[in-house]
């Protein structure tokens, strides 16, 4: 649904994460600082084209051969699962009409390979000692695990803050709700803040992949911080969404928001055009009445198709809330004991929502 990164890159990142047979290799070379290149491709007809000189190794991969290969001045092929070593001490031959920006030979040499095949293509220097990996037009220089790491775990830092001021936000929306006093602001706030919470999230997870087996204590906390931001985001496009020709689901409305440039993002006339709201100046003084989508799926047992049902019987979340267990009863699918449930389960949040909001001013205070 949202807008990842290069799912290329991030695939690769996956293959060759710490931990992996083939990074053990890779960090082997960068400690003996011999240097490397290395071509994965199961295309023979690549390996003719490109391929020149070396030998014909087809044994299985480990980590001491690539180690050992690599001290020879010529390129290593390895199978596209990366389980088998095919070539060593081989030339790569790439057009020299296609363009790179790279100086050193084994660079320049792996990007046309790159650009050429469109294969992966992974490049070890052996006087700068860092690994760099090139596939088509891409290319990505892998940083040292405890550079990543660190960065992570200040992405981890980061998350947290945009988390707290993200479920302020949502809580102050959660009463308005309650209370009928949303404003087209209030809507636009809470969306921008997910949005900010789930590109900080995109970040961190390119590093957990950078990590590998490294990475799984980061995963960890930023999984247990972001824990449905994703829905609420989602439930207050839903709740919100103005009808109109163009019929776009929440779904493609989310997508757009997670493509717009940060600049964009920032912009409420942005949020507001998405979810159908025009020619408005003063987003604080434009009442919205949500449907209720993102509310009633807080309450325990309730399938997606009862709360249509609901929603679709009253219109609005402020009919619902008025509604007693009788005229909840007779929507199709709610008995008396889960209009019951609904009822008592509403309570119980607007009292809890009003609590919160109450405890974040008193802590606001305090800090002051």
């Amino acid at each position: 649904m949202r807008k990842k990164n290069d799912n290329e890159i991030t695939e690769i990142l996956k293959m060759i994460a710490p931990g992996t047979p083939i990074r053990d290799g890779l960090e082997n070379i960068l400690r003996a600082k011999t240097g490397a290149l290395l071509l994965i491709t199961d295309n023979n007809d690549i390996i003719k084209e490109l391929v020149d000189g070396g030998f014909s190794i087809n044994e299985d991969y480990t980590s001491s051969k690539l180690y050992e290969l690599a001290k020879m001045d010529g390129a290593i092929i390895l199978s596209g699962d990366l389980k088998k070593i095919l070539f060593a001490n081989a030339q790569l031959i790439p057009s020299r009409d296609i363009e790179t920006r790279e100086t050193g030979t084994r660079h320049r040499t792996a990007e046309r390979t790159a650009k050429q095949t469109g294969e992966l293509v992974i490049s070890i220097s052996q006087r700068r000692n860092i690994i760099t990996i090139f596939k088509g037009n891409n290319r990505y220089i892998l940083e040292d695990t405890d550079v990543v790491l660190n960065k992570a775990n200040q992405g981890v830092q980061t998350l947290e803050r945009y988390k707290k001021v993200f479920d302020s936000k949502l809580n102050i929306l959660n009463e308005y709700e309650f209370n009928d006093i949303v404003t087209l602001e209030n809507v636009i706030i809470a969306i921008q803040r997910a949005e900010m919470v789930m590109r900080i999230v995109d970040e961190i997870q390119s590093q957990i992949y950078e990590l590998g087996s490294d990475g799984r204590l980061v995963k960890m906390q930023m999984d247990e911080l972001i824990g449905g931001i994703e829905k609420e985001e989602l439930l207050i496009i839903k709740d919100y969404l103005v009808k109109n020709k163009k019929k776009n689901t929440p779904e493609q409305i989310l997508d757009e928001i997670a493509n717009l440039p940060y600049e964009d993002l920032t912009k409420e006339s942005s949020i507001a055009r998405l979810l159908g709201f025009e020619n408005f100046d003063n987003y604080d003084e434009v009442a919205v009445y949500t449907r209720g989508y993102r509310i009633l799926s807080k309450v325990p047992r309730m399938p997606s198709n009862i709360v249509e049902n609901l929603i679709s019987s009253f219109k609005s979340f402020q009919h619902i809330l008025v509604a007693d267990i009788e005229d909840l009863d007779d929507v199709d699918g709610i008995g008396e004991v889960r209009a019951r449930t609904i009822k008592q389960s509403l309570k119980r949040m607007q009292e809890q929502f009003v609590f919160d909001n109450a405890l974040i001013v008193w802590y606001i205070c305090k800090q002051k």
